[in-house]
């Protein structure tokens, strides 16, 4: 194990801005990341797990203590565990990059997580946020997660209800924080399973080539293709990452979709009326409703391509707010905080952040 010090983080984020850490260690093996975690006990000092840094904004100060970069790899060959044989579990090291296993379930024939193609970070980051986009979260498919429990110093296997996997959140980001590093994550998939095509961009995407067939003689979309159209509809949002393409310089979605009661809905609803609109929604959890955080900011005066300095909205996604170029995160954070107080003011919703902040 290396530990280095004054390592700078902004290069290691989707976002590119923040400061140095103190001290910063890349790990491949369990043992090291029990070490280092050690070595940061026995020096009181702050610690912060990085992943792949695609969800994340990090403070213009840095982070004081260790920073901790999991690069566990290791993607086991799959192993069927149920009496049909099309249940298939992958063991996964946390430091695998997420879309490369997403490609490796799909030339495998399994099925589960082809919406969630091309979506940046690594796998070890996907069980705190329990992220999820077109119609699938990673919820749905966790078998278990390998963490290293720094409460009690051990390592132990935590089962999906352990988890408490919700919309969005899990204990890793919640109730537990800060008390898991997550190692390994174990995936159950469906072998020959039909692909997801829950989500309405999905479902225009495939639209044409079903219409006008009678039920017989209707092509389902491969998981391969699948794949390709999530790629394709993210591809148009900004939401894969191109070099060169500032647009895509961002932590992805910054705001989360609201889910309100009914109580609530109504009242937005009523708001929306007053000025001659119609909120798009679906029904969410239980009796309460999802509504579209990227149609509440452009309803508030923030169009797709808004700049405020150095900081802006993409052109192609009202949610990705995007580094121009020579952005701090101070400027980042001051376009949020604007972009929150607009909504607050013409819905009454506070929007809550999707990213992780570092430093602050």
């Amino acid at each position: 194990m290396t530990i280095q010090e004054n390592v700078p983080l902004a290069p290691l984020t989707t976002l590119q801005v923040g400061g140095a850490a103190r001290y910063f260690a890349e790990l491949r093996r369990e043992d090291d990341v029990r070490e280092a975690a050690q070595f940061a006990k026995t020096r009181e000092l702050p610690l912060f797990v990085l992943g792949g840094g695609s969800n994340l904004v990090i403070a213009d100060s840095g982070w004081p203590g260790l920073v901790l970069r999991i690069a566990i790899g290791g993607i086991t060959s799959p192993t069927t565990n149920d009496a049909t044989g099309n249940a298939v579990l992958f063991s996964v090291g946390a430091g695998v990059h997420w879309d490369d296993f997403v490609a490796q379930a799909v030339v495998q024939n399994c099925a589960g997580v082809e919406c969630l193609s091309g979506i940046p970070g690594s796998v070890g980051g996907t069980p705190v946020q329990n992220v999820g986009a077109y119609g699938q979260e990673v919820a749905d498919t966790i078998e278990s997660v390998r963490a290293l429990d720094l409460k009690e110093d051990r390592i132990v296997v935590l089962p999906k209800p352990a988890c408490g996997f919700r919309y969005r959140a899990s204990i890793f980001n919640s109730t537990e924080r800060g008390r898991y590093i997550i190692l390994r994550v174990n995936y159950r998939l469906k072998r020959g399973g039909a692909p997801s095509l829950k989500y309405a961009d999905l479902q225009k995407h495939f639209a044409e080539r079903l219409a006008g067939h009678t039920a017989e003689k209707k092509t389902p979309p491969s998981l391969a293709e699948t794949r390709e159209a999530v790629l394709e509809i993210r591809r148009g949002k900004g939401m894969l990452i191109v070099p060169g393409d500032d647009d895509c310089r961002s932590a992805g979605s910054f705001f989360r979709n609201p889910v309100l009661s009914e109580a609530q809905f109504k009242d937005l609803a009523e708001r929306a009326e007053s000025k001659g609109l119609e909120i798009p929604s679906y029904p969410a959890l239980d009796a309460q409703r999802k509504v579209s955080a990227a149609w509440l900011v452009e309803h508030s005066g923030f169009s797709k391509g808004y700049a405020a300095g150095a900081a802006g909205i993409s052109r192609k996604h009202a949610l990705a707010l995007i580094n121009r170029g020579d952005a701090k995160a101070s400027d980042i954070v001051g376009l949020k905080d604007e972009i929150q107080h607009g909504v607050q003011e013409a819905w009454g919703i506070l929007l809550e952040l999707e990213p992780v902040f570092v430093g602050f």
